[in-house]
């Protein structure tokens, strides 16, 4: 009896040592996790740099490619006046130095010589400078004036007769009945050529024009690339082709975009040619001939580098030849003491110069307008 009791008390015991056991362990489970700074095994907290549950990490971001700012081209009205400082080393070559001799005492064979090498030098041309000064030489002995004043008028209205103010500079680019104005831009290698297209579709868009670009020099593989960038920063369309393919089938998609765009005008850049190349300049007659199966070209501009000189009336020679130019577009004017070849080349192709180059900046073209360009020339004191 006495076996049992104790077995009894011993079971009791045990039991009971195992509940307590177990209690503790229970209550472990059924406590919170730790809310201090640390971490637990089963999930770490989100820091505030990382990004939401939500965003998935995995995916490539989204890039917005920034679309480029529209500029507004200054107005072309009264720009070369604005632009006359760009002619600061012209005045000082020509204008000033032909006023110092004319406002002499006396004008004896030895200073008309000096000024007639003044002219030449400026490459206003042989023929083009006997005809001025014989006219100088005969207002100065029946005027008999000698003042700087006087003489600097003389010698600007004899500038401005040679540079004949009667000819028609405007451009051809008003919009025909159901197809846009088509503009080819020709010209030499190195003449700025594609640069100077982009400024005259920035002219055209400040005088109120839409404008779209062929990209018909196909050879320099920037050319297409540059004209585009000209044309994105006045929002206009460049049409262009594969490089190296034929340039006239380029500018034939130009100007049927324009027709179908309802585009104001058509501007085609076409490669540099060299005008000795025959193969290379037939090439461009068949650019214009197949450009006229939408209709006639209305204005063909030669570019002309005005520091190459007479060199460049035999360019605009041979370029008329080919495709019947319209109006030179003189570059690099600025800085130079060539201005005179504004006057040799309209007396020796009866070409009127429509617009000039007189710097760097993508508005520094110019409606050319000879009074004022005169007045560049000589300079405001005199």
């Amino acid at each position: 009896m006495e076996y049992v009791v104790a077995a009894v008390i011993l079971l009791v015991v045990l039991v009971a040592g195992a509940v307590g056991l177990m209690v503790p362990r229970m209550r472990r489970r059924e406590l919170p996790p730790p809310t201090g700074g640390g971490t637990t095994t089963l999930e770490r907290p989100v820091s505030e740099e990382e990004p939401p549950a939500e965003v998935d990490e995995g995916l490539p971001p989204v890039l917005v490619e920034p679309q480029p700012e529209i500029e507004t081209p200054e107005p072309t009205a009264g720009r070369l006046v604005r632009l006359r400082a760009r002619l600061a080393r012209s005045q000082s070559s020509l204008g000033r130095g032909l006023l110092s001799v004319l406002s002499r005492d006396h004008l004896d064979e030895d200073a008309w010589e000096e000024i007639e090498d003044s002219l030449i030098t400026a490459d206003v041309g042989v023929e083009a400078t006997q005809v001025l000064v014989a006219r100088l030489r005969e207002r100065v002995r029946v005027l008999g004036t000698r003042t700087v004043a006087e003489v600097r008028a003389q010698l600007a209205e004899e500038l401005t007769a040679a540079l004949e103010p009667d000819m028609d500079r405007s451009l051809r680019t008003t919009p025909h009945d159901g197809r846009p104005a088509v503009v080819l831009v020709v010209g030499v290698n190195g003449a700025g050529k594609t640069t100077t297209c982009g400024k005259i579709g920035r002219v055209l868009v400040a005088d109120g024009r839409t404008v779209l670009f062929g990209a018909a020099d196909t050879f320099r593989a920037a050319a297409a690339e540059q004209l585009a960038t000209w044309g994105e920063r006045v929002g206009a369309e460049t049409v262009r082709g594969p490089e190296g393919g034929d340039p006239a089938s380029v500018a034939f998609d130009a100007v049927k975009r324009g027709i179908d765009t309802g585009i104001d005008t058509v501007l085609i850049d076409t490669a540099g040619r060299l005008q000795n190349k025959v193969g290379l300049m037939d090439e461009l007659g068949k650019v214009k001939r197949v450009v006229e199966k939408h209709g006639p070209v209305d204005e063909t501009l030669l570019i002309l580098d005005a520091t190459t000189g007479q060199n460049g009336l035999e360019q605009a020679r041979v370029f008329t030849e080919v495709v019947d130019v319209t109006g030179v577009v003189l570059t690099k004017l600025d800085g130079t003491a060539k201005g005179g070849i504004v006057i040799a080349v309209q007396r020796k192709l009866g070409i009127p110069v429509k617009l000039v180059g007189l710097g760097e900046g993508p508005d520094d073209l110019a409606p050319f307008e000879p009074a004022a360009f005169v007045e560049a020339l000589l300079g405001s004191d005199g």
